[in-house]
């Protein structure tokens, strides 16, 4: 099976699961989270870039971030 590229490194993920208590980790796991980070991003980066757009500027800032965190 090919590997997926990802936009998060797969073993700092993996180290935070092991600092919650997962002793051990299926790769699939790891993979399956951080597709759900990746999504939560890219879900995140929208609608900040709404926020953005709406106040008339061109960067996200944090509040726009913040935001969009408060209202998915």
């Amino acid at each position: 099976m090919a590997k997926k590229k990802h936009s998060f490194a797969w073993s700092p993920i993996r180290r935070l699961m092991k600092q919650q208590g997962a002793s051990i980790v299926a790769r699939d796991a790891v993979d399956l989270l951080i597709d759900h980070l990746e999504k939560t991003a890219r879900s995140l980066t929208e609608q900040a870039k709404q926020f953005t757009m709406h106040a008339g500027r061109k960067k996200i800032t944090k509040q726009d971030l913040l935001l969009a965190i408060k209202y998915e």
